[in-house]
C-alpha cells in the first residue's frame, strides 16, 4: 500500500519529507498526532477543496486531536468514503493502527486523483468547443503581435506582417512548398482520413515502445543493489516518462508548412554524410577472428539413426530367436487384422487347432 502511496503522492506534484518510505511508516504510526501526517491531508484536502467545491476542510493543529477527529470525520462523510473504518473517526472505539492511517492517505490521493482527471477533461472539452481555426488564429497573432476585431481585417495584417518578414530573410531561408497545387474538399477529407489511419498506427507503435521502455526500467531494479534506491530511480524516471505521449502531433498543418528540402532523404551511410560524421574508430582494422561457421551449405548432414527398410528374403530365421523372421501379430490378434500372421484354413480363428500357414513380410 505504501509503494502505490508514494507513488501517487509523486504523480500529484507532493514534495514534501513523506515521499521517504520510512518517514511516512513512522507518520502514519502516530497518525493525527503527527505534524507531518497533518500537513499531508491539509495539502491533499486544500486541493480536493478548490477542486470539488467542499465544505469541510482541516483547520485544526495536531495538538488538537479531538477536533481534527472531527474535522476528518465530516470530510469523509462529505467525500462519501467508503471505508467505514476511516469514516466513524469519533465513534469507533480502540486506538487506530498504521494502516488505517495510511488507508486515509490513499483515499484523499485517489479522490484528489480523479478530481484532476474530471477538471481536466470539462477543461479539455471547453477547449474543443473552441473552434481549431479559431485558436490557430489566435496563437498566429500572438506570434505575429497583430491585433484586431475583424477577421478580414487580421488575416491582411498577417500577410502583410509575413511578406515584410520574409524580405529580411536571407537568400533560400524558406523553401518552395511541396504542396503546390490547390485540393478540393474531398481530397482534403481523404488526406483527413489518411492522417488518422496512420496517426493510429504510429500510435499503437508508440505504445508498445513505451511499454518496452517501462519493462526495461522496470528490470533495472530487480538487483540487490538497485532495490535500495528504487524510489530515487522513480523520482528521476517518472517526469520524463510522463513527458512521453503516444499521440501523434502530426495533421494538416504540417502538410502546409512542408517544404521540397523534406524530400531530400540523405542516408547516414552516404559518403557525404560519413564526411562528417567519421572519426579514427573507423579506420582501425580487425585482425584474423575465429570461423564462427554459420554456413548451411557446408554442414554435412547427419547420419540416418536406422538403416534403410529391405524387402525380407526367404528362409529367414523363425521364432525363437532364429532370425528376425517370424509372425506378425494383426490388429485383431493371432490370426486377425489386416495382416494376418497366420492363415487358418479351417476355420479355427486364433485358436491352436487346424492347418496353418506362414507368411514372410
Amino acid at each position: 500500500m505504501e509503494g502505490d502511496i508514494l507513488d501517487t503522492l509523486e504523480q500529484l506534484g507532493y514534495d514534501g519529507p513523506l515521499l521517504e518510505e520510512k518517514l511516512l511508516l513512522e507518520a502514519s504510526e502516530r497518525g493525527l498526532s503527527s505534524l507531518q501526517y497533518v500537513q499531508l491531508c491539509t495539502w491533499l484536502t486544500s486541493r480536493l477543496k478548490l477542486l470539488c467545491d467542499l465544505e469541510e476542510n482541516l483547520q485544526s493543529s495536531p495538538d488538537d486531536t479531538d477536533s481534527l477527529q472531527v474535522e476528518m470525520s465530516g470530510l469523509m462523510k462529505e467525500l462519501n468514503c467508503p471505508f467505514e473504518d476511516v469514516t466513524s473517526w469519533v465513534h469507533k472505539d480502540g486506538v487506530r493502527t498504521s494502516k488505517d492511517h495510511l488507508k486515509l492517505i490513499l483515499f484523499l490521493s485517489s479522490e484528489l486523483q480523479a478530481a484532476q482527471i474530471v477538471r481536466s477533461k470539462q477543461d479539455d472539452k471547453k477547449q474543443h468547443n473552441k473552434s481549431s481555426a479559431q485558436t490557430d488564429l489566435d496563437l498566429m497573432c500572438d506570434a505575429l503581435n497583430v491585433k484586431g476585431d475583424d477577421a478580414a481585417q487580421v488575416l491582411a495584417q498577417v500577410q502583410n506582417k509575413v511578406e515584410q518578414l520574409l524580405k529580411d530573410l536571407p537568400g533560400a531561408s524558406v523553401g518552395e512548398a511541396v504542396l503546390k497545387k490547390p485540393l478540393t474538399s474531398e481530397q482534403w477529407e481523404k488526406l483527413l482520413s489518411i492522417n488518422q489511419a496512420l496517426s493510429s498506427e504510429y500510435e499503437c507503435r508508440r505504445r508498445m515502445l513505451i511499454k518496452r521502455l517501462d519493462v526495461t526500467v522496470q528490470s533495472f531494479g530487480w538487483s540487490d543493489r538497485a532495490k535500495v534506491k528504487v524510489d530515487s530511480m522513480a523520482r528521476v524516471y517518472q517526469p520524463r516518462r510522463h513527458s512521453l505521449k503516444p499521440q501523434s502531433t502530426v495533421d494538416m498543418a504540417d502538410l502546409l508548412a512542408a517544404r521540397e528540402d523534406i524530400c531530400n532523404v540523405v542516408k547516414t551511410s552516404s559518403g557525404s554524410s560519413r564526411e562528417k560524421t567519421t572519426c579514427a574508430v573507423n579506420k582501425v582494422l580487425m585482425g584474423r577472428v575465429p570461423d564462427r561457421g554459420g554456413r548451411p551449405e557446408e554442414i554435412q548432414a547427419p547420419p540416418p539413426e536406422m538403416p534403410p527398410w529391405q524387402k525380407r528374403q526367404d528362409g529367414g530365421g523363425s521364432w525363437g530367436g532364429r532370425g528376425r523372421g517370424g509372425w506378425r501379430q494383426g490388429g485383431g490378434g493371432w490370426g486377425q487384422g489386416t495382416h494376418q500372421g497366420w492363415n487358418n484354413k479351417h476355420g479355427d480363428h486364433g485358436g491352436h487347432g487346424g492347418k496353418r500357414t506362414r507368411y514372410h513380410y
